[in-house]
């Protein structure tokens, strides 16, 4: 039994830092979305990405942590955490690197390839990109665990993948599709790579 305790207190360790990360990550949004509602009149949102524009590069890093309304922060909410959560059982590290990957990459290409003229807010695109790097873990990981969460997340968030596809007016389907395919980049690098951030 005392061989079982420090490996006991390791994962205690490693699920209230997860816990904590991800808690300051909701009240973050959440506050910006409340500041953004009651000082700015939601005018907060035209800092988004706009595609091929200098003023829009701001975006990039910026997009995700915008939302056009409580609605859309709150549709966002659940899946964001429930994502990141299973992407950090890799480590911490692997979630932190994952996230600015896909925030980079996948906003850099929304900037340069999606609609002129549209601005492009929300962190769905850092939500497709987890579920990008979810499945594309357990292909190139090969681990029994990294295919059972790959297949966990295909049958539980399968529906999400119409996402990356034209759809309703006002839905930014060009940062879900390329945040999916920066997810899978990232599952490619990081899957090679030592973890820069242990959770021990």
């Amino acid at each position: 039994m005392s061989s079982d305790r420090p490996l006991l207190s390791e994962l205690k360790s490693a699920t209230i830092a997860r816990f904590q990360l991800l808690s300051i990550v909701l009240i973050s949004l959440w506050s910006i979305e409340i500041i953004d509602f009651l000082m700015f009149g939601g005018r907060l949102d035209g800092y988004g990405i706009r595609p091929r524009s200098l003023s829009g590069l701001w975006g990039i890093p910026l997009a995700p942590l915008l939302h056009g309304g409580f609605r859309h922060l709150i549709a966002n909410t659940v899946p964001l955490l429930t994502l990141s959560w299973w992407v950090m059982m890799r480590s911490m590290g692997t979630w932190l690197m994952a996230t600015v990957m896909i925030t980079l990459l996948g906003g850099a290409s929304t900037w340069l390839l999606a609609r002129g003229g549209s601005v492009h807010i929300g962190a769905s695109g850092l939500i497709f990109g987890y579920l990008g790097f979810l499945v594309a873990r357990g292909y190139f990981e090969r681990t029994m665990g990294a295919i059972a969460i790959s297949l966990f997340v295909l049958i539980t968030y399968g529906a999400m993948f119409w996402g990356v596809f034209p759809s309703q007016p006002g839905i930014s389907w060009e940062s879900h599709l390329f945040g999916f395919i920066s997810g899978i980049i990232a599952a490619y690098w990081l899957t090679s790579k030592p973890d820069i951030i242990s959770d021990r």
